[in-house]
């Protein structure tokens, strides 16, 4: 059995972005820890593996996957997790995460992380992969619940009983997207208060914030695009003080992944994370 406990502290971070190197190094306490996409530090040398190594000299890092594909219908691909073994190895991050969600088929890599019918026959396979993924790389992964634009009408299971499962069967933790959670029940037509009344907040080892566009359907109904793409809602602050009351202090990150702002303006949406937090012992 694996560790459940996280090392990455109850504090604001925000995901690590090279155009703001400078700046991080200049300010004195800019946030508790970064995380970083694992694909983007699988190479062999260079300048952003020197400043993640000088990075995380000075923070705990979380490394988060987009590419496994654990939801895939196919095996992993050994190579991809060999990589990613050799980064947690050398790096040995305070967090290890990957998407509940698929981007391949076949030999084919798509460039989007893609929802999954909840049935028996879905739910075997990803907690055969994530299985997999910990035994790999000797320690307990999080799985992160997606954003969704469709539901599949083969679905048997809700997402939350869905999620407890694959945590009861394979002992992983979760990852909680609270953007992810009201993008979804928006586009769905369902509560988000009540999908986080269900979830297994137990099994939460991060929390994540984002920011998305806001659409409509061909319908005209409200269609929100997780697109990590600027500030954090009101809604989705709203919800996080909900999780929070639920959960108590988690390690808390901010997304912030296309239309990249300086370094302050980031900074300022992790303050007001910050601001969050310290709700919960005033």
């Amino acid at each position: 059995m694996f560790d459940t406990t996280s090392p990455l502290p109850p504090l604001p971070g925000v995901g690590y972005k090279p155009q703001h190197y400078s700046a991080i190094h200049n300010d004195p306490a800019p946030v508790g820890w970064f995380e970083v996409h694992a694909e983007n530090y699988m190479g062999d040398g260079g300048r952003p593996l020197a400043q993640l190594r000088a990075l995380s000299d000075r923070f705990p890092i979380s490394v988060h996957g987009v590419g496994l594909s654990i939801g895939g219908p196919d095996r992993l691909d050994p190579e991809h997790l060999a990589r990613l073994k050799h980064l947690v190895g050398w790096l040995n991050p305070a967090s290890f995460s990957e998407h509940l969600a698929w981007s391949t088929h076949d030999s084919a890599f798509l460039n989007d992380l893609l929802p999954l019918p909840y049935t028996p026959a879905t739910l075997a396979r990803v907690c055969d992969h994530v299985d997999e993924v910990q035994e790999a790389l000797g320690r307990r992964m999080l799985l992160e619940n997606p954003s969704s634009y469709l539901a599949f009408a083969e679905s048997t299971l809700d997402e939350t009983d869905f999620l407890y499962e694959v945590v009861r069967r394979t002992g992983c933790g979760l990852l909680l997207d609270v953007n992810n959670v009201f993008v979804s029940a928006t586009n769905l037509g369902y509560s988000p208060q009540d999908y986080i009344a269900r979830f297994p907040m137990a099994a939460v080892g991060e929390i994540h914030l984002a920011g998305h566009d806001e659409d409509h359907d061909d319908f005209g109904a409200p269609l929100l695009i997780d697109n990590h793409g600027r500030e954090v809602a009101d809604p989705v602050w709203a919800l996080l003080d909900m999780v929070l009351d639920r959960a108590g202090p988690l390690p808390l990150l901010i997304e912030w992944d296309n239309d990249v702002p300086d370094w302050p303006v980031l900074a300022a949406e992790a303050a007001r994370a910050a601001g969050a937090l310290a709700r919960l012992t005033a």
